[in-house]
């Protein structure tokens, strides 16, 4: 990885470069786009240099068990799992005018995680965003990883729930192919306790991805 390197265009994060504040969306919109458009302004608002949703397609990231499995959670927006998933997830179109309303109407820098190929696809060839977010859940999945290397815009890696030897691995596919990455330290845990932070562990990681760098 580059001390430093540009994100967004105008925008390089590293070496004296100022803190890139990443406002994660995700899916708290509720698949309701006037709720998610007010997000946007809201964060743009806190000053937060980017405002980050979540893509998926159902299809194509879940088999046919896991969507019709019923889904009665009080938190449910529909009867099967599959079901609750489509309700959230905004059309191409959408993320279109989204991205639009993001850059030209609130002046913010727009861009997503893609939970699976066709998602991530879709965001770097169609939608364009500036980088790619990887979820820690993808972090661990080699291939996926090298397909969206391969096209060459700069990525934001999650590492919760991934060991030292799994983020060395990620290191090892994506740095021949895509020297514009970053690992984004990150406790998978909802909500987190601040004793569970560990934010000491950015040094740890950076020391021994330096001595590996040398080897």
């Amino acid at each position: 990885m580059p001390l430093e390197f540009e994100i967004a265009p105008g925008r390089r994060i590293g070496g004296d470069n100022p803190c890139f504040f990443i406002a994660e969306i995700g899916q708290n919109h509720q698949g309701d786009i006037s709720i998610a458009k007010q997000m946007i302004r809201l964060v743009k608002a806190a000053g937060a240099d980017c405002a980050k949703f979540q893509k998926c397609e159902p299809e194509r990231k879940f088999n046919k068990a896991a969507l019709v499995r019923p889904y009665p959670s009080r938190h449910s927006w529909g009867k099967t799992y599959g079901e609750h998933k489509q309700h959230l997830e905004f059309s191409h179109e959408q993320f279109h005018e989204l991205k639009k309303f993001a850059e030209e109407e609130v002046g913010i820098i727009f861009s997503s995680s893609g939970t699976d190929q066709a998602a991530a696809d879709f965001l770097l060839d169609d939608l364009q965003v500036p980088f790619l977010k990887v979820a820690s859940a993808d972090t661990n999945n080699l291939p996926f990883l090298e397909r969206a290397a391969k096209k060459g815009r700069p990525m934001v890696i999650s590492s919760g729930m991934q060991s030292m030897d799994m983020m060395r691995k990620v290191y090892q596919t994506v740095k021949p192919l895509n020297p514009n990455f970053v690992f984004l330290q990150c406790t998978s845990t909802y909500p987190l306790d601040p004793e569970d932070v560990h934010l000491r562990c950015i040094p740890v990681r950076t020391s021994v991805l330096l001595l590996y760098m040398l080897l």
